[in-house]
C-alpha cells in the first residue's frame, strides 16, 4: 500500500507539474491565461516592483536550496527517497502558483515594441523554439526521472531505479546546459517587452546564471576529471565551435531541478 500511495502521489505530482508548466508558458508570454506578467490587478509602482522581486527571490531560494545535497540529506529524515523528487516538484509547483496569483503588473513605459510583422513573427517563433528545446532536453536526459515518475514506478514494481549515466546526446554535444538555453531564448524573445516582463526575464536569467554555478560545482564533485574535460570542450550556454563527441552527460540537470 505504501508503494502504491507513493506511486499515486508521484503521478499526481507529475500531472500538476505539467499543468503548472503549461500555465508558466502562457504567463511568461501573456498568452491564453487570465493572469500573466502584464495582465492582472495593478498596484503602485514601488509595491509592484517589490512584490515581483520578492516572488522571484522566493522561487530562486526554493529551487536552489531544495536541489542541494545537504538539504536532501537533511529532509531525508522525513521524506522517503522514493518520493523526494516528486515532493521537490510539488514544492516548485506551489511556489509558481503563488507567483501566478500574486504577481503584480508594472505600470511603466514599454521597453521595446516590434512593429514589423515579420520580425514579430520571428520572435514568437524563437519563443516557441526555446520552450521546445527545453522540453526535448528533458527527454534527452531522463524526463520521467526529472519529474519523479521513474522513482515512484521503481518503488511500485520493486525495482532499483537505474543510476544516471554520463553522456552527451544531441544538444549536450554543443552546450552543457541546453535546458537553460531554451529558457533564456524564450524569456527574451517577445515582440513587446514591458517593464514587468523585463523584470521577469532579468530575474529568471539571474537565477539561471547563479544556478549554473552551483550545478557546475556539484558536477565537478560528482564526476571529477571527466566533467572537467567536458567543460573544457563544450561551452556552458554558448557553443564553442565543433560539437563534442565525448560520451558524457551532465546529470545535474536531472538532479538539481
Amino acid at each position: 500500500m505504501r508503494a502504491l500511495s507513493s506511486f499515486l502521489y508521484g503521478l499526481l505530482a507529475y500531472l500538476a507539474s505539467a499543468a503548472t508548466l503549461l500555465y508558466f508558458i502562457g504567463f511568461s508570454g501573456n498568452l491564453w491565461v487570465p493572469r500573466s506578467v502584464d495582465v492582472g490587478p495593478g498596484a503602485g509602482w514601488m509595491q509592484a516592483v517589490g512584490t515581483d522581486v520578492a516572488l522571484l527571490v522566493l522561487f530562486g531560494v526554493q529551487h536552489s536550496m531544495m536541489a542541494r545535497g545537504g538539504f536532501k540529506r537533511w529532509w531525508a529524515q522525513w521524506v522517503p527517497p522514493v518520493i523526494e523528487r516528486s515532493t521537490f516538484v510539488v514544492a516548485t509547483c506551489v511556489v509558481l502558483v503563488v507567483m501566478f496569483r500574486l504577481w503584480v503588473p508594472i505600470d511603466a513605459p514599454v521597453v521595446w515594441r516590434v512593429e514589423n510583422k515579420a520580425i514579430a513573427a520571428l520572435l514568437w517563433g524563437l519563443f516557441g523554439l526555446g520552450w521546445l528545446v527545453a522540453l526535448v532536453s528533458t527527454f534527452l536526459l531522463d524526463h520521467f526521472e526529472l519529474f519523479g515518475l521513474r522513482q515512484v514506478h521503481a518503488g511500485l514494481t520493486g525495482r532499483t531505479a537505474p543510476r544516471s549515466e554520463f553522456r552527451t546526446p544531441l544538444f549536450y554535444r554543443y552546450v552543457r546546459h541546453p535546458l537553460y538555453v531554451g529558457f533564456l531564448v524564450s524569456f527574451w524573445s517577445v515582440p513587446v517587452m514591458t517593464f514587468g516582463r523585463l523584470l521577469f526575464a532579468l530575474g529568471f536569467s539571474a537565477y539561471i546564471l547563479i544556478g549554473v554555478a552551483f550545478e557546475e560545482r556539484d558536477l565537478l564533485m560528482q564526476f571529477g576529471e571527466r566533467y572537467r574535460a567536458y567543460r573544457r570542450q563544450v561551452g556552458m550556454l554558448v557553443p564553442r565551435g565543433r560539437a563534442s563527441r565525448r560520451a558524457s552527460r551532465p546529470v545535474s540537470e536531472v538532479g538539481d531541478r
